[in-house]
């Protein structure tokens, strides 16, 4: 195929991963709910300034169907208490604690049967209606200025932007974990954590598609992209990580606990975004550009919104040793390169579809391609690379 029909078909492909509008507005609409309950008068919270917000991939518009079909989502929130608790007058345990209590009192209100659950980090709540999904909120807190401080000038020294600096280290927060040894105790070594700052930095990589960003806003009849929805830009960035995120999913379907992390995925790609202005050649150029982007030392895989914190820290630990978690994610990239490879040099609508339906789980039909990309049926399709020293499929060390 050419460039040309090669983008059609990922653009098929994608659209088959992406949610309906009405998955995001509900979540939309249940996080709103929350955070409603959270500021109402009789919130134990309130007198906290409580602010409910989403992130990871419904936030950064790159969530996928389920592979296995079923209509059910993951939708990740943070609750910041924004004024009145710091890490000198409180614990831990009580910002979980006081929100947990809230979150709980809502599911009765709501009706929601399944009772809340408590993780390490966050309070899960289980939705089972017309669109399901598990809501993992996670209580934080904002970050010291001096840490704040610290973050911004590391980031101006990792070459962002004084601007983007300034505004995503001011959102850095300090999260509950229970696992944390001063847990139940004052202290000032909290874990941190920047959502909000993450999705400013993938949006700024989102806005060199300068051109196709126009045309949204125009479609929309907007005065400025920050009028339409993250999740409507639908930027070939955002589709690339879709893309890799659901082949990732595939290769990995038998064996989920060595797969590389999504927030991997999402940062080397949004590392990798130069502006392509579609999705073959941002994916193509990503896959390309991945092996450049990973560290030799630490950190290996930097957060863009925070330097010193290494997204791919897994690989070094001694627990994760036996999940070969590092050559497992260099095994996927190659895997990845090679079958988007195999999808663009091929002619052969039906290698093509079975392709499609073999490294992504998609279905896609023979005749539509043939029809729409002019693909000829015939056995034309390019013998399919194996690569040499590799498993098929993921693998672990044996015990």
């Amino acid at each position: 195929m050419d460039n040309r029909q090669t983008d059609r078909l990922l653009q098929m492909m994608v659209e088959q991963l992406e949610l309906p509008d009405s998955a995001y507005e509900k979540a939309i609409s249940r996080y709103e709910d929350l955070g409603a309950w959270l500021c109402r008068e009789e919130s134990t919270c309130s007198a906290f300034d409580p602010h409910i917000f989403a992130q990871g991939s419904f936030r950064l518009g790159t969530a996928n169907r389920p592979l296995d079909g079923k209509e059910e989502y993951d939708l990740d929130l943070a609750c910041k208490l924004k004024s009145g608790i710091t890490k000198e007058t409180h614990t831990q345990e009580f910002v979980k604690e006081s929100t947990g209590d809230e979150i709980e009192t809502f599911r009765v209100a709501r009706g929601i049967r399944a009772p809340s659950e408590e993780k390490h980090r966050c309070w899960r709540l289980y939705y089972a209606d017309q669109i399901s999904f598990h809501m993992d909120v996670v209580p934080c807190i904002p970050e010291a200025q001096a840490r704040q401080q610290q973050i911004r000038e590391a980031m101006v020294k990792a070459s962002a932007s004084a601007d983007l600096a300034w505004t995503a280290s001011a959102t850095t927060v300090s999260i509950t974990d229970d696992r944390h040894p001063g847990y139940r105790r004052i202290c000032d070594d909290w874990n941190i954590s920047n959502p909000e700052g993450y999705a400013q930095w993938f949006e700024a990589q989102m806005r060199l598609a300068q051109a196709l960003l126009a045309e949204t806003t125009a479609m929309f009849k907007a005065v400025h992209i920050d009028d339409v929805p993250v999740y409507k830009w639908k930027t070939p960035l955002q589709r690339v990580v879709q893309l890799l995120k659901r082949h990732r999913d595939q290769m990995f379907r038998d064996d989920p606990d060595v797969k590389p992390v999504s927030i991997i995925i999402t940062t080397l790609a949004g590392r990798s975004y130069q502006g392509e202005a579609d999705i073959q050649s941002a994916l193509i150029n990503t896959l390309a550009r991945i092996p450049t982007l990973v560290n030799q030392n630490s950190p290996r895989i930097p957060n863009p919104v925070d330097p010193s914190e290494d997204f791919a820290d897994r690989w070094a630990r001694p627990e994760c040793r036996h999940l070969r978690l590092e050559e497992n994610f260099w095994h996927w990239v190659e895997q990845a390169r090679s079958d988007v490879e195999l999808l663009s040099k091929s002619e052969d609508a039906e290698f093509i579809t079975n392709q499609v339906q073999r490294k992504f789980s998609l279905s896609v039909n023979a005749d539509e391609l043939a029809t729409g990309l002019g693909l000829v049926s015939g056995p034309t399709a390019p013998k399919v690379h194996v690569i040499t020293g590799q498993t098929a499929k993921p693998w672990r060390m044996e015990d």
